[in-house]
């Protein structure tokens, strides 16, 4: 499975940003998608992520209510928007698949993962 994530940029507080990440490859061997971020000097935690048959998503607290993933079966791609961004947003945004059976906030349950691509929100 090969993932492709871009949209990333430069946006003021407050504004919007959707990052796309494409799958190809064996992705029906794939249950789960997620997003990572990492911030310069921190470790890469978990974001969001989404089942790609019932659609059901899970989201860290602190972007709750500002971020959400979704996905296009047919497309086999999955979205995350952004919207009412701080600077504490600010990190290089990973997609990744997995293969477990449920919906997992761990790094570990991915198998697979993308290039990154950088946000940036300036305050």
């Amino acid at each position: 499975v090969q993932l492709q994530a871009s949209g990333g940029g430069l946006v003021q507080a407050g504004g919007s940003l959707r990052l796309s990440c494409a799958a190809s490859g064996r992705t029906f061997s794939t249950s789960n998608m997620g997003w990572f971020r990492q911030a310069p000097g921190k470790e890469r935690e978990f974001v969001a992520a989404i089942r790609w048959i019932s659609g059901y998503t899970s989201y860290a607290d602190s972007v709750k209510g500002r971020f959400t993933m979704s996905r296009d079966n047919a497309k086999d791609t999955v979205y995350l928007q952004m919207n009412s961004l701080k600077s504490e947003d600010t990190a290089v945004y990973y997609c990744a698949a997995g293969t477990y059976n449920s919906l997992s906030r761990l790094i570990r349950n991915y198998d697979y993962w993308g290039q990154g691509t950088q946000v940036t929100v300036s305050s």
